[in-house]
């Protein structure tokens, strides 16, 4: 059998890809396999775990629910978008070093899509209660039972509020620290 293939170009972590795609082909299955961005988690396969979250567009998204060709034209945004491609402790963004100070994580399956799915609550400006409840809730994590990351959440929202009275605060103030100050 031969299988439809199509040609898409989808926006991934800043850059423009081109590939072709059989029409079955989930967006998890282009990131991994196809553009070895191996950041994404892939395993209930049904939506519920939330391993698989990437933001589209800026909204958080089970990438193991949606076909790649329905990316065609769209921005996608993976974990390894959050360091910048860099993979040192320096590269971290402040959730991403709450989430090692406050142990947060334990064998880091479920990390990627819960720091994409808290990513998008920051930027949206979401409070810490809603984050840590309804957010987090579209979470499963089988090692940590919650507190860790709760504690991040309200660390890098505390963190967020201080900052609110500088020149940036949120992921810009990451970005910031991270190019020596400059935004």
């Amino acid at each position: 059998m031969n299988a439809t293939r199509h040609a898409i170009t989808v926006h991934v972590n800043g850059a423009a890809r081109t590939t072709d795609v059989e029409a079955r082909t989930s967006l998890a299955d282009l990131l991994r396999h196809e553009l070895r961005l191996t950041g994404t988690h892939v395993a209930c396969e049904q939506g519920v775990c939330g391993s698989c979250t990437v933001l589209l567009d800026g909204v958080p998204v089970r990438s193991c629910l949606m076909f790649a060709v329905q990316s065609d034209g769209r921005t996608v945004e993976t974990v390894e978008s959050l360091s910048g491609g860099e993979s040192t402790a320096d590269a971290l963004d402040r959730f991403q070093r709450a989430m090692s100070d406050c142990h947060g994580l334990q064998c880091g399956f479920c990390t990627p899509g819960i720091l994409m799915s808290v990513t998008a609550a920051r930027r949206e400006g979401l409070g810490v209660d809603e984050t840590t409840h309804d957010v987090l809730g579209g979470h499963v994590c089988r090692c940590t039972g919650y507190q860790g990351i709760r504690d991040a959440i309200r660390t890098t929202w505390d963190a967020d509020a201080r900052d609110a009275d500088g020149p940036a605060a949120g992921p810009a103030a990451d970005t910031a620290a991270r190019d020596g100050g400059r935004a």
